[in-house]
């Protein structure tokens, strides 16, 4: 008690310094009284009058910010050295409600909001986390170092995928352009210097620009693969292979390649799934695990594939994914696989044939008639090829159908095909005619 009644009399002499201070309009001196009152209550490990002094000296008449960053900053010092966790949350929320709206100390307070959505996280309670994180818009801070304003944006998005909340980390996701990770961080410092806003340093514990990078894609990857986007999910290990630290390291390049080249293969036909096939092909690396180029050679080549035979070469390696890097391809994969096969066999097929029966195609596909039918309907619908099917019949045609005016413009060009023949041709007769003439004349 009677080391309280001390503790009390110091402090009321620091806030009658404090408030004269104040009143004089002397920044450095009131900074410096609130900081030694917080001082007096850490060293006395007093932690409820050190809460009580936070929110007394920042309600102050006229208090100055100077003196509220100075007492917020002092005391997030604190936190890591509290004796327990209430205390430590209390104390975070007494910080967090004394930065609250205020644009001075915005940084702070998302620091603070990180610490304590992190012990949310460690007590199990991600949705309250996730909920917390999404309070704070660090993307308008001026001030915050831009490592630090996607390391919190990307907190934000793990969040949100461990939640299984997928829409807001996508709208999240999309406050990351991804070319700023192409930027040169030693220009943004020479930019920040010659500024007039000054851009604080980022905490201790932020990763470097290239390590965020992969932290982006290896997040966008968990968001692609809730819907089976592979595509997307081949272009973001795709850029997970361009950091300069992954290609120089074989050990990390090599599963990423093996990842890139199983996305591809199970990614649906169309222009930009063909641009990434082409240039994989082109890529050096490759020879490294040639069983890889053989499977994206076999794919790219207008030839039918047998899908068993295929599988049965390839069976090891897709099961043997799970083990490397990145983790297995998912359950959907194996059915995927088998259902490019088949699209790309019809393709081949779509190539070489104008018309087919559908229990020829079925024999090509190895499936029955009613599966071909369904494959070659699908293909249809989504615009991959154009196909028509007679039932009656059992004849499908590959050729597309032809407008009249198409009609029209054939039956011109072949006319006008035939009378240049014509003209040719008299043309011929005429000049052996003249020529024979001569001779006889002769």
């Amino acid at each position: 008690m009677e080391g309280d009644g001390k503790l009390e009399a110091q402090i009321e002499v620091l806030l009658n310094v404090e408030k004269q201070m104040r009143q004089a309009g002397d920044v450095a001196a009131t900074r410096k009284a609130a900081i030694d009152i917080l001082q007096l209550c850490f060293e006395a490990r007093a932690w409820k009058t050190l809460n009580e002094q936070i929110v007394l000296l920042s309600k102050r008449r006229g208090q100055l910010k100077q003196a509220v960053q100075a007492m917020v900053q002092q005391a997030m010092q604190y936190i890591d050295q509290t004796p327990d966790l209430d205390t430590k949350i209390e104390l975070i929320k007494t910080l967090n409600s004394v930065s609250a709206g205020k644009i001075y100390v915005e940084i702070e307070r998302a620091r603070l909001i990180k610490k304590l959505a992190k012990i949310k996280e460690e007590q199990k309670l991600i949705g309250e986390a996730a909920d917390l994180m999404q309070e704070v818009a660090v993307e308008t801070f001026g001030a915050m170092a831009k490592t630090e304003k996607i390391a919190f944006i990307l907190e934000q998005v793990r969040l949100c995928l461990d939640h299984k909340d997928y829409v807001r980390a996508q709208i999240l996701s999309r406050k990351i352009n991804p070319r700023v990770f192409e930027a040169d961080p030693s220009k943004e410092k020479k930019k920040a210097k010659e500024g007039e806003n000054v851009v604080e340093e980022p905490a201790a514990d932020i990763p470097s620009l290239p390590e965020l990078k992969q932290i982006y894609y290896q997040l966008m990857i968990r968001y692609y693969s809730h819907s089976n986007d592979y595509l997307e999910i081949c272009r973001c290990y795709k850029a997970i292979y361009e950091i300069p630290s992954v290609k120089e390291d074989p050990a990390q390049w090599i599963p990423v390649l093996r990842k890139i080249c199983w996305y591809l293969v199970l990614s649906p036909h169309d222009s930009m799934q063909s641009s990434l096939h082409n240039s994989t092909l082109e890529d050096k690396n490759l020879s490294e695990i040639p069983h890889f180029r053989l499977l994206l050679k076999q794919l790219i080549t207008m030839e039918v594939i047998q899908w068993t035979a295929l599988w049965n070469t390839f069976k090891d390696e897709f099961e043997n994914e799970k083990n490397m890097p990145g983790g297995t391809l998912g359950d959907k994969a194996a059915e995927d696989l088998k259902l490019r096969v088949i699209e790309h066999n019809i393709l081949v097929v779509s190539k070489y044939y104008s018309r087919i029966t559908l229990k020829r195609l079925a024999v090509l596909l190895c499936l029955d008639i009613q599966e071909a039918e369904k494959h070659l309907s699908e293909m249809v619908v989504s615009k991959a090829l154009v196909a028509k099917i007679d039932r009656p019949m059992g004849i499908v045609c590959f050729q597309p159908p032809k407008d009249s005016n198409d009609i029209l413009n054939s039956w011109a060009s072949n006319l006008e095909k035939l009378l240049d023949l014509v003209e040719k041709s008299c043309h011929q007769i005429h000049k052996e005619t003249m020529v024979h003439k001569a001779a006889l004349k002769a």
